[in-house]
This record gives structure tokens, C-alpha cells and sequence, in this order.
């Protein structure tokens, strides 16, 4: 459009002054104009989001709850409103899923992020008392695994309410691309955990040479075929956590750590420790892991063969900060459609 007018060149310069000091969306003939702040590391300053389509329950439906625990994380909260909204786009039942948040803080300015993103979605916020781990946290490979939120799934059965009995905790750098009733529904049987397990992993890398020469500490394994699995994807009975004492057991052997340096990733190894060769193995499908590359320099990886059901970012390189860099790899745009966030300052949308 041609503005010969000098007056209208002003007029125009001075609308577009005060929609960006002023952020605001308006619907004008099916055009909406919207002002995206720029994410900031900051804890202070956060992204804004599109908000999100409502998702309504199919007449099959009951309406028995799904419970998804989550850590809630101002770094990760881009990659927290991409799964949320994954689960809810591929659910049968979105509304009968509620999402329970770990959180170091109460921060009203995400929790508002959140509500105004998902207007129609259960939720609540349960603050994680970071002091309960600073002392037991050992430093490991890759600083963010040394973060007290990271250690917060241990403490999970502790926190959510009673009456919740079983939970789905997962990541916030995954996608589902399934029905997550069907992750919900497996059988746990009389084991505390379900998640995929991969035996053909090298599971001597996990601990130190100081823990396989001790033969009081490898005598844990006696008697189960221990095998890998990520605690990035979990089907727990918390009932059954709370009866088996299971977060004591985690937290003795994150104190033998502090004295032996018996293991070198964050969370994952107490937890293998406790339950590995004692879980109930469910399909691969539930957990297509690591394609965030290794924890050390985040390099592409591809997606392993067979059927998928949850993509997951685990690893250094997350696709958000892949695909802002302009630097991603080929899994990242299988996490793009479910980015809520416009980079943008300003967008039109049809």
C-alpha cells in the first residue's frame, strides 16, 4: 500500500508506536493482530503464547481422571505449553486430563501464562521446597540435571494429594503423539512403576568404577536384571510408593553419592538403583528418547525404527533453541507444530 500523504504516513507510524508499547490482540473481520514480548532468560520477563483451541471430550467418554505431573520450569516453559498441548490435541478425553505442577515458586505471571494459553484446562501448581535436595544434590555431567526442580519426581508421591493414586510424570521437552489413555491404562501389576525398558543398553556407563569394585554396593542388583530406563516418562502408583517408602529408598542412595561418587547423571541413577530390573516394561512407543543428542554437546540424532507414540528431547539440545538459532536438526520440526509461541514481534493471523 502506497502512502502519498504525508499526514497518513504519521497517522500510521503512530498506531503501530502504541500497539508496541502497548501490547494488545484484537479481532477485527476474522484478522488478528498480536504482540509477542521476545522470551527473555530472565525470571521476571516471559513469552506469550496463542491461546490454545478448546478441547471437548467424545461421547465415549467417562468421566474417570487422568492425572500428568510436571515439573514447572520459567527455562522450560515453552517446551511445557508445546507438551500440554500435544496431550490435549491427541487425547479422546482432554477433559478428563488435570495436570498437576511442580514448581519452585509460585509464580502468578506463569500461572497466568498458563491460564490464558489453556482457559479450559485442570490444573494446579504445588510448590517444591528446593532446600529439600540442595544438600543431597552431587554435581554431575551437565549443570541443568543439577537443578533441585530436576529431582522433584522423587518427591512427587509426597506432594500431589492423597487421593490421587496413580500419575503419568513427564518431561517437559516431549510431544505426545497418541492417546494418552492408553499410556494411562497399562497394567502395572504389583510393580511401583511402568515406563520402557532398554536392555540392550550399556548399563556398567550409569555408575563409576568405584561403585562396581565395592561388592556390598553391586549386591543391590542381585537377584534382577537391571536394565535402562528414563524417568522422563513414568507411570507411577503412587499408593504404592508411599507404602514401599520409595522416596527414602532414592534419597540413601543419593547419600552414598555424596560420599563415594558411586554414579555421574543427576536423578536418573538412584532411581536405577532402586527400581531397575523391577519395573513394568511398556512399548518402546512411550518414550522415542534422546533426541536432544548426548548431555554433553547435544548433536542431531534420528529417530530410532518402529511405531511412535511420544517424542522426547532428552538430551543437551532442546528443538526450540535449535529451530530460534535457525540451526535444526530434522526431529525439531516434529516438535514445531505444537510451538505456541510466535518469535515474531508482530503477526497476522487469518
Amino acid at each position: 500500500m502506497a502512502f502519498s500523504s504525508p499526514s497518513r504516513l504519521s497517522l500510521l507510524i503512530g498506531i503501530l508506536a502504541f500497539l508496541f508499547l502497548h501490547p494488545i490482540t484484537t479481532t477485527t473481520a476474522g484478522i488478528r493482530l498480536g504482540i509477542i514480548r521476545k522470551p527473555s532468560t530472565s525470571v521476571d520477563h516471559f513469552p506469550v503464547f496463542r491461546e490454545a483451541p478448546a478441547f471437548r471430550n467424545g461421547d465415549s467418554c467417562n468421566s474417570n481422571p487422568i492425572h500428568v505431573a510436571m515439573t514447572l520450569d520459567a527455562n522450560y516453559l515453552r517446551g511445557t505449553m508445546a507438551a500440554i498441548l500435544s496431550i490435549l490435541q491427541h487425547s479422546t478425553c482432554p477433559e478428563n486430563v488435570s495436570f498437576h505442577f511442580l514448581s519452585a515458586r509460585f509464580d502468578q505471571d506463569v500461572i497466568a501464562i498458563i491460564r490464558s494459553t489453556f482457559p479450559y484446562l485442570k490444573f494446579k501448581v504445588y510448590r517444591f521446597d528446593s532446600n529439600r535436595v540442595r544438600g543431597k544434590i552431587s554435581k554431575s555431567i551437565r549443570q541443568a540435571l543439577d537443578q533441585p526442580l530436576n529431582y522433584a519426581r522423587i518427591y512427587l508421591a509426597d506432594i500431589i494429594p492423597a487421593d490421587v493414586g496413580r500419575i503419568i510424570y513427564l518431561d517437559s521437552d516431549l510431544v505426545m503423539v497418541d492417546d494418552i489413555a492408553k499410556l494411562w491404562g497399562v497394567d502395572l501389576g504389583d510393580k511401583v512403576v511402568a515406563a520402557p525398558e532398554y536392555c540392550h543398553a550399556n548399563f556398567t556407563e550409569y555408575f563409576t568404577e568405584a561403585f562396581w569394585s565395592d561388592v556390598e554396593l553391586v549386591s543391590t542388583f542381585e537377584g534382577r536384571k537391571p536394565c535402562y530406563f528414563n524417568t522422563g516418562v513414568m507411570v507411577m502408583d503412587v499408593d504404592q510408593w508411599r507404602r514401599g517408602g520409595y522416596t527414602q529408598k532414592v534419597e540413601d542412595w543419593m547419600a552414598v553419592q555424596k560420599q563415594k561418587r558411586i554414579y555421574h547423571l543427576g536423578s536418573l541413577p538412584p532411581f536405577l538403583l532402586v527400581l531397575a530390573g523391577n519395573i513394568m516394561a511398556v512399548d518402546h512407543r512411550w518414550n522415542q528418547h534422546g533426541l536432544g543428542g548426548d548431555n554433553l554437546e547435544g548433536k542431531c540424532r534420528s529417530l530410532h525404527p518402529g511405531p511412535i507414540s511420544l517424542l522426547h528431547w532428552s538430551g543437551k539440545g532442546k528443538p526450540w533453541l535449535r529451530l530460534d538459532s535457525r540451526k535444526p536438526c530434522i526431529v525439531d520440526h516434529l516438535w514445531a507444530p505444537y510451538d505456541l509461541y510466535r518469535s515474531s514481534t508482530t503477526f497476522l493471523e487469518e
